[in-house]
């Protein structure tokens, strides 16, 4: 027999291999970072000798599942203004330049990093920030305060950084205690940040880094002014080049009615670019994703699919890899990408008038294969297999909501919330059991989190931003509804 560390014996696991297998009673052999056989428990019980065997009796086994698109920061003030003005988008940009400190970046990243982990999300995008991609590039303390607060966690995150749309400069902050200090921070500022980190974090244990740059739409061509919006462009194309000669993901966030076009022309796209949204797509710029191999990143949970429709199924059925982002946490929506796979259903099955659009197994493959192809990391995550990456995550189905226990494969899908999580190992390592983490102290991360929150709303004077806006109780819509939010 063969000594392995882990053994997970007598559960239905879902494998999302290349064949789509569902074994009932059916058992993952780990040795160290690696799943090593996948098959009957019968089988493997005769063939290896575990350090550990996890009994799964009455359980489903899936693979980590994979959020491909959201925002580090925004942990920590969501909800806050949404419905008041839009003034949601106006705390994002002031917080993120001027409002934070890299012990928030830190008390965030550990509590987002852990609620991803309690609802069995091992490998997730984080953009350094948000609003109108307002990046916290001025100075790397944020981003390896960010990049530390995850590595505590254990979780993967491909950390998203770049530079902000013109014009440049714009007024960044540092807080040392209550004294605030300004300067002007320029796009060669943030571009070499950017790169600092890149050199810094990417492949750092489960850290990975990509560089973005500010969607160019229809509306900044006609609003900057044109030595601005061609900086914009020469930029673009500057941290473009840089993403290619690092071999990282490109990603941008909010594409839609033309901007893929302006994307293709500029020198974008193709299979290492991840677009975030892309809501309101023409046929042509379906067909250009297609054409380029280009990734979405759909978010159907998120504002901007409200306010526009990504064509998600279009884009399926034209051979385009789509994936799942729960645009966590900005600002209403959380990590739980259980949540993001029964919207996303439907939010097309709604669309087309059809209960037979995106059948539950696809979004399932949307939210662990297909999301690892998008991020260029099929070859290691996204399916339990021999070879892979041992990210797995285990379903308690012994719920009321969940009960009883026939078509797991349906009821993981449609019926599943992240709570009902059980088990969470990345690596081979088990970092959740039992619902509960098993190296994070959770206590003092909340603790953290809810001291950062509490020192950003006295530092930018938010008071206002946390109460009960008009309208909360009694009407059937907000006085201001048109406001606009991520």
């Amino acid at each position: 027999m063969i000594d392995i560390d882990l053994l997970f014996s007598g559960g239905t696991i879902i494998t999302m291999d290349d064949r789509r297998r569902v074994i009932d009673d059916g058992a993952i052999a780990v040795s160290a970072d690696r799943i090593i056989d996948v098959g009957p428990s019968a089988l493997l019980a005769s063939r290896y000798r575990a350090g550990r065997t996890i009994h799964t009796t009455g359980r489903v086994l899936i693979p980590g599942l994979i959020d491909v698109h959201a925002h580090a920061g925004h942990g920590l003030i969501k909800t806050m203004g949404m419905e008041q003005a839009g003034h949601w988008e106006e705390l994002v940009n002031a917080a993120y330049t001027v409002g934070t400190t890299p012990e928030f970046w830190h008390a965030e990243a550990q509590l987002a990093a852990l609620e991803r982990l309690r609802f069995g999300v091992t490998c997730g995008v984080s953009l350094l920030g948000g609003g109108d991609t307002i990046m916290r590039t001025d100075d790397a303390d944020y981003g390896t305060a960010h990049c530390e607060g995850v590595a505590a966690i254990g979780t993967r995150s491909v950390v998203a950084v770049g530079t902000t749309r013109p014009p440049h400069p714009r007024t960044y902050a540092r807080w040392d205690g209550d004294k605030r200090s300004e300067r002007a921070v320029t796009f060669e500022d943030q571009f070499a940040v950017s790169r600092e980190l890149l050199e810094q974090w990417h492949g750092k244990g489960r850290i990975r880094i990509a560089l973005l740059t500010p969607v160019l739409r229809d509306e900044h061509a006609a609003t900057l002014s044109s030595g601005d919006y061609e900086a914009a462009v020469r930029q673009t194309q500057t941290v473009r080049a840089l993403s290619r000669e690092a071999g990282v993901i490109f990603t941008q966030d909010g594409h839609w009615r033309g901007s893929v076009q302006r994307a293709k022309n500029i020198g974008m796209l193709g299979p290492d670019a991840l677009l975030s949204h892309a809501i309101d797509l023409s046929a042509e710029e379906i067909r250009i994703v297609a054409d380029t191999g280009t990734r979405i990143a759909h978010n159907p949970s998120a504002i901007a699919s409200i306010l526009g429709r990504c064509p998600a199924v279009e884009m399926l059925e034209a051979g385009v890899v789509v994936a799942l982002g729960s645009d966590a946490t900005a600002p209403d929506r959380s990590s739980d990408m259980f949540r993001h796979m029964q919207q996303c259903m439907h939010y097309h099955r709604t669309f087309f008038r059809d209960p037979s659009v995106l059948p539950p197994g696809k979004v399932l493959e949307m939210a662990t294969i297909d999301a690892a192809t998008a991020l260029g990391l099929e070859g290691e995550i996204g399916s339990l297999q021999a070879g892979k990456k041992a990210d797995i995550v285990v379903i308690d189905m012994a719920r009321p909501h969940l009960a009883p226990f026939q078509m797991p494969a349906f009821r993981a899908v449609y019926f599943a919330n992240g709570n009902d999580v059980d088990m969470v190992v990345i690596d081979g390592e088990i970092l959740l059991e039992g619902g509960l983490p098993v190296k994070a102290d959770m206590e003092a991360i909340l603790n953290a989190a809810n001291a950062e929150a509490d020192d950003l709303v006295a530092r930018m004077n938010l008071k206002s931003m946390i109460g009960l806006p008009e309208g909360f109780f009694g009407a059937a819509r907000y006085p201001n509804a048109n406001a606009k939010t991520e």
